[in-house]
């Protein structure tokens, strides 16, 4: 595993490349989350195919002694294939906003110790000490930092004692980049009528720097950049300790 060397060259060939296909796209309109997700419920896993080998490393970087986990933003669980391939009696609460692709979750998973809550996972009831680790895989850059602290002290306090919590994230690799999608989704929203309460289908990344302090904000012991997968510099693998 490699941690990020992003150099400005590099962060400048991805500002300009995300900047051009902004202009391209500029007159799509906003998808609802839940909508987005239920429209590409076909071809949504062989889309995600791509990072098979992240939800491998995630599966293997959870504790052995776990026996509760909570996946938020749980989609069709493809990082799910791989846990329960390592942990066949896992008990796991799924949370997703799709109807559709938690069906197919639970159709490849019903015989598995599985609980499934269709719901926003920033109004879901986490509780307190109830799991031994809480994962979330490329689903929370789409939403503010502000936002993103509220949500992190919520897994926080959900989690037992010594509990871990991995995030395996699409990351910005500049402040320019952050600011520039920000910027736009921001414009797309008042051209659209959507207010900022309504959850909506568009990357947002925080900068790694912004992410892991968001991260610690919520009061873990130990928050880190566990790496990078060679050749993919926008996909990071975070870990934070209780």
């Amino acid at each position: 595993m490699s941690k990020y060397r992003g150099g400005e060259d590099v962060m400048d060939k991805d500002y300009l490349e995300l900047k051009k296909w902004l202009e391209e796209t500029k007159d799509q309109p906003l998808e609802t989350m839940a909508g987005f997700f239920d429209a590409r419920i076909d071809s949504y896993e062989e889309h995600m195919a791509r990072w098979k080998e992240h939800y491998r490393w995630m599966a293997e970087l959870l504790p052995a002694s776990i026996t509760i986990l909570l996946d938020i933003g749980c989609g069709t669980g493809l990082e799910l294939d791989y846990i329960f391939a390592r942990f066949p009696e896992l008990q796991v609460v799924g949370v997703h906003l799709s109807k559709e692709m938690l069906r197919k979750l639970h159709a490849k998973h019903h015989d598995k110790n599985l609980t499934l809550v269709r719901e926003d996972y920033f109004a879901y009831d986490m509780g307190k000490e109830c799991f031994d680790a809480v994962v979330s895989f490329q689903t929370l850059h789409h939403y503010t930092a502000e936002r993103k602290t509220a949500l992190f002290k919520k897994i926080f306090n959900c989690l037992k004692p010594r509990g871990i919590y991995l995030e395996c994230d699409y990351i910005a690799t500049s402040q320019a980049i952050e600011d520039l999608t920000f910027s736009e989704c921001r414009r797309r929203r008042l051209r659209d009528g959507i207010d900022d309460d309504v959850f909506v289908h568009f990357d947002t990344p925080l900068t790694l720097e912004h992410e892991l302090n968001a991260i610690r904000t919520a009061g873990f012991k130990v928050v880190e950049l566990v790496g990078f997968l060679p050749g993919d510099n926008h996909t990071a693998m975070i870990r934070a300790l209780k």
